[in-house]
Protein backbone atom coordinates (compact mmCIF):
# COMPACT_ATOMS: atom_id res chain seq x y z
CA UNK A 1 0.00 0.00 0.00
CA UNK A 2 1.72 3.68 -0.82
CA UNK A 3 1.75 6.12 1.76
CA UNK A 4 -1.18 8.35 0.24
CA UNK A 5 -3.03 5.79 0.12
CA UNK A 6 -2.29 4.32 3.74
CA UNK A 7 -3.13 8.02 4.80
CA UNK A 8 -6.10 7.97 3.53
CA UNK A 9 -7.34 5.09 4.79
CA UNK A 10 -5.85 6.05 8.48
CA UNK A 11 -7.46 9.29 8.42
CA UNK A 12 -11.19 7.72 7.15
CA UNK A 13 -10.81 5.34 10.01
CA UNK A 14 -9.84 7.76 12.92
CA UNK A 15 -12.94 9.88 11.38
CA UNK A 16 -15.32 6.97 12.21
CA UNK A 17 -13.54 6.58 15.47
CA UNK A 18 -14.52 9.80 16.44
CA UNK A 19 -17.69 9.29 16.90
CA UNK A 20 -17.46 6.77 19.49
CA UNK A 21 -15.61 9.46 21.59
CA UNK A 22 -18.27 12.00 20.99
CA UNK A 23 -16.79 14.21 18.28
CA UNK A 24 -17.97 14.12 14.65
CA UNK A 25 -16.04 13.13 11.77
CA UNK A 26 -14.27 16.62 10.13
CA UNK A 27 -12.71 16.99 13.92
CA UNK A 28 -11.41 13.49 14.04
CA UNK A 29 -10.23 13.57 10.29
CA UNK A 30 -8.44 16.81 11.13
CA UNK A 31 -6.84 15.17 14.38
CA UNK A 32 -5.98 12.38 12.68
CA UNK A 33 -4.00 14.15 9.70
CA UNK A 34 -2.38 16.49 12.07
CA UNK A 35 -1.54 13.44 14.23
CA UNK A 36 0.46 11.53 11.22
CA UNK A 37 2.24 14.68 9.70
CA UNK A 38 5.86 15.54 10.33
CA UNK A 39 5.69 19.49 10.84
CA UNK A 40 2.46 21.65 12.01
CA UNK A 41 0.02 22.83 9.13
CA UNK A 42 -2.24 25.93 8.07
CA UNK A 43 -5.20 25.74 8.02
CA UNK A 44 -5.01 25.90 3.94
CA UNK A 45 -2.84 22.95 4.43
CA UNK A 46 -5.84 21.04 6.37
CA UNK A 47 -8.32 22.76 3.73
CA UNK A 48 -6.39 21.35 0.43
CA UNK A 49 -5.89 17.63 2.47
CA UNK A 50 -8.95 16.79 3.16
CA UNK A 51 -11.33 19.01 0.81
CA UNK A 52 -13.09 20.95 3.45
CA UNK A 53 -14.14 24.68 3.75
CA UNK A 54 -12.57 26.81 5.81
CA UNK A 55 -15.14 27.37 7.95
CA UNK A 56 -15.46 23.78 8.61
CA UNK A 57 -11.56 23.56 9.09
CA UNK A 58 -11.64 26.88 11.54
CA UNK A 59 -14.61 25.56 13.77
CA UNK A 60 -13.51 21.99 14.14
CA UNK A 61 -9.73 23.38 14.81
CA UNK A 62 -10.44 25.18 17.45
CA UNK A 63 -12.78 22.66 18.98
CA UNK A 64 -10.01 20.02 19.20
CA UNK A 65 -7.76 22.72 20.73
CA UNK A 66 -10.54 22.62 23.27
CA UNK A 67 -10.52 19.56 23.95
CA UNK A 68 -6.33 19.82 24.68
CA UNK A 69 -5.77 17.82 21.28
CA UNK A 70 -4.17 20.47 19.08
CA UNK A 71 -2.28 23.12 19.76
CA UNK A 72 -1.28 26.27 18.11
CA UNK A 73 1.92 26.40 16.71
CA UNK A 74 4.31 29.60 15.88
CA UNK A 75 6.28 29.51 13.00
CA UNK A 76 8.77 32.63 13.26
CA UNK A 77 8.75 34.59 10.00
CA UNK A 78 5.18 33.21 9.04
CA UNK A 79 1.99 35.15 9.46
CA UNK A 80 -0.33 32.31 9.12
CA UNK A 81 -1.58 30.43 12.25
CA UNK A 82 0.01 26.49 12.35
CA UNK A 83 -1.47 23.46 13.90
CA UNK A 84 -0.25 20.74 15.55
CA UNK A 85 -1.45 17.35 17.25
CA UNK A 86 0.07 15.20 20.10
CA UNK A 87 1.63 12.21 19.07
CA UNK A 88 1.47 10.36 22.06
CA UNK A 89 -1.25 8.17 22.11
CA UNK A 90 -1.24 8.03 25.77
CA UNK A 91 -1.63 11.28 26.16
CA UNK A 92 -4.67 11.69 23.34
CA UNK A 93 -6.53 8.44 25.32
CA UNK A 94 -6.44 10.48 28.30
CA UNK A 95 -7.38 13.78 27.19
CA UNK A 96 -10.28 12.18 25.51
CA UNK A 97 -11.21 10.61 28.73
CA UNK A 98 -10.57 13.71 30.58
CA UNK A 99 -12.91 15.74 28.03
CA UNK A 100 -15.48 13.28 27.94
CA UNK A 101 -15.88 12.98 31.76
CA UNK A 102 -16.20 16.52 32.08
CA UNK A 103 -19.01 17.20 29.56
CA UNK A 104 -20.93 13.85 29.66
CA UNK A 105 -20.32 12.44 33.52
CA UNK A 106 -19.65 14.97 35.48
CA UNK A 107 -23.34 17.01 34.89
CA UNK A 108 -24.96 13.64 34.74
CA UNK A 109 -23.26 12.84 38.49
CA UNK A 110 -24.74 16.59 39.24
CA UNK A 111 -28.14 15.65 38.40
CA UNK A 112 -28.31 12.38 40.15
CA UNK A 113 -26.81 14.04 43.34
CA UNK A 114 -29.69 16.56 43.21
CA UNK A 115 -32.53 13.95 42.01
CA UNK A 116 -31.62 12.03 45.53
CA UNK A 117 -33.11 14.56 47.52
CA UNK A 118 -36.48 13.86 46.03
CA UNK A 119 -39.33 14.24 48.41
CA UNK A 120 -42.14 11.86 48.97
CA UNK A 121 -43.22 9.02 51.15
CA UNK A 122 -40.97 6.56 50.69
CA UNK A 123 -43.61 3.77 51.69
CA UNK A 124 -45.40 5.41 48.13
CA UNK A 125 -44.31 2.31 45.88
CA UNK A 126 -43.11 4.95 42.97
CA UNK A 127 -41.35 7.11 45.48
CA UNK A 128 -39.68 4.18 46.62
CA UNK A 129 -38.95 2.75 42.87
CA UNK A 130 -37.65 5.97 41.76
CA UNK A 131 -35.16 6.91 44.57
CA UNK A 132 -33.71 3.15 44.56
CA UNK A 133 -33.14 3.68 40.17
CA UNK A 134 -31.36 6.72 41.12
CA UNK A 135 -29.55 5.63 43.90
CA UNK A 136 -28.52 2.71 41.71
CA UNK A 137 -27.72 4.83 38.95
CA UNK A 138 -25.49 7.46 41.05
CA UNK A 139 -23.65 4.43 42.78
CA UNK A 140 -22.48 3.24 38.93
CA UNK A 141 -22.13 6.92 37.68
CA UNK A 142 -19.37 7.23 40.87
CA UNK A 143 -17.83 4.04 40.23
CA UNK A 144 -17.35 4.84 36.87
CA UNK A 145 -16.06 8.60 37.64
CA UNK A 146 -13.62 7.12 39.93
CA UNK A 147 -12.49 4.34 37.58
CA UNK A 148 -12.17 7.00 34.41
CA UNK A 149 -10.24 9.34 37.09
CA UNK A 150 -7.76 6.67 38.25
CA UNK A 151 -6.96 5.98 34.71
CA UNK A 152 -6.49 10.06 33.86
CA UNK A 153 -4.15 10.63 36.41
CA UNK A 154 -2.49 7.00 35.98
CA UNK A 155 0.95 6.52 34.05
CA UNK A 156 1.23 4.21 30.82
CA UNK A 157 3.12 1.41 32.11
CA UNK A 158 1.57 0.53 35.18
CA UNK A 159 -1.98 0.73 33.01
CA UNK A 160 -0.72 -2.24 30.91
CA UNK A 161 0.76 -3.94 33.54
CA UNK A 162 -2.72 -4.00 35.51
CA UNK A 163 -4.69 -4.81 32.32
CA UNK A 164 -2.26 -7.46 31.70
CA UNK A 165 -3.36 -9.23 35.40
CA UNK A 166 -6.86 -9.19 34.71
CA UNK A 167 -6.45 -11.59 31.23
CA UNK A 168 -4.08 -13.91 33.15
Amino acid sequence: MKLTEAKAQFIQTWGSLGAQWGINRTMAQIHALLMIMPDPLSAEDIMAELNISRGNTNMNVRELINWGLVERVLIPGERKEYFSAEKDIWKVATDIARERKRRELDPIIKTLNQLQEVEGDTKDKHVKAFKDSIHNINKFAHQTDKTISTFIKSEESWFYSTLLKLFK
